[in-house]
């Protein structure tokens, strides 16, 4: 008589935790289309005016016209790239990949990060190239493809705005540098016209290629992190057993706790419950789910559960 009430009622909690797991997903669902047309957008921005600024580069003889060019020829092929991975991604898992293909999300990423820092490696060279023998820039040319490129990338900017994936911040950190170098070689043009000092060409070129390192280098170490498995940034994993205790019934600890994250975005968790004896193990587990995703949001979380006393797995070692 006692347990009759108590079954209903788990049943009903449970009922309640997938449903707002369902309606969760799907919202996740809704922000992964929103997330792919905003990178299509960008995507069709830039590469329509990547030849531009390329031809018109090569007729004003520009270096810094040429590695913004080149820039957003990288940024188009690494936008390309984040909307073939967000495709990927919507494919269901199966037996090879458990987890679905969402990793490829951070993998573009990573390849994306070091298509940059091969092109910092030809800006760099040109520029040095060019200091050493000073070139003839067409100035007014210069000046206007630079300003059309920057209206091009502050379009593409605002496109992605409102994007949190890892490939759509990435994303914006390489139109923010391309924005920063269409403003850099606006200013090298004005120099040349108002002093004809060209060497501000490659000297200002030398600026976007610095501006080029520090989003390949922040994109890069991001998404290696993501697939060597770190812990999310600003997760601190030693909060997990303090945000449980108190609020799960019969817990007495955790440990062997495992964090990371699948695209960059969401925390997963694995880790081991001690509970104490003659603790009801569903009514612990649904308590640690509900409470590391509502309060850590935790995407997929694995639990073992322990009764009172050492650890008996091998990963806990002879001690537990």
């Amino acid at each position: 008589m006692t347990d009759r009430p108590r079954g209903p009622d788990h049943s009903l909690h449970l009922h309640q935790e997938t449903g707002a797991r369902h309606s969760h997903d799907h919202g996740h669902h809704h922000g992964r289309e929103r997330g792919g047309r905003r990178l299509i957008t960008a995507l069709i921005i830039l590469g329509s005016f990547t030849l531009i600024e390329a031809v018109g580069g090569y007729f004003a003889n520009s270096i810094a016209l040429l590695a913004e060019a080149a820039h957003m020829l990288a940024d188009s092929a690494s936008l390309l790239l984040a909307v073939i991975a967000v495709r990927a991604a919507r494919r269901p898992a199966d037996a090879r990949r458990t987890y679905g293909h969402r990793r490829y999300q951070p993998l573009a990423a990573f390849v994306n990060g070091q298509l940059l820092l091969l092109l910092t490696v030809w800006v760099v060279y040109e520029a040095v190239r060019r200091l050493l023998q000073a070139p003839v820039v067409n100035g007014p040319l210069m000046l206007a493809i630079a300003v059309l490129g920057g209206v091009a990338n502050l379009a593409a900017l605002l496109a992605l705005s409102g994007g949190h994936s890892l490939n759509e911040r990435s994303a914006r950190a390489h139109v923010m540098s391309d924005l920063l170098g269409s403003a850099a070689a606006s200013v090298a043009a004005i120099i040349i016209l108002l002093t004809g000092w060209t060497l501000a060409d490659p000297l200002l070129s030398l600026l976007i290629s610095a501006l080029i390192l520090r989003s390949a280098w922040a994109i890069t170490r991001e998404s290696a992190d993501v697939l060597l498995e770190g812990v999310p940034a600003g997760f601190d994993v030693t909060h997990i057993e303090a945000e449980l205790r108190g609020h799960v019934p019969g817990l007495i600890g955790v440990h062997h706790v495992h964090v990371w994250t699948i695209t960059g975005e969401r925390p997963t968790v694995t880790l081991h419950a001690n509970l104490a004896r003659g603790t009801a193990h569903g009514d612990a587990l649904s308590a640690i789910h509900v409470r590391l995703r509502e309060r850590l949001n935790v995407e997929h979380a694995t639990v073992q559960i322990e009764e009172e006393g050492p650890c008996q797995t091998p990963e806990c070692g002879p001690h537990g």
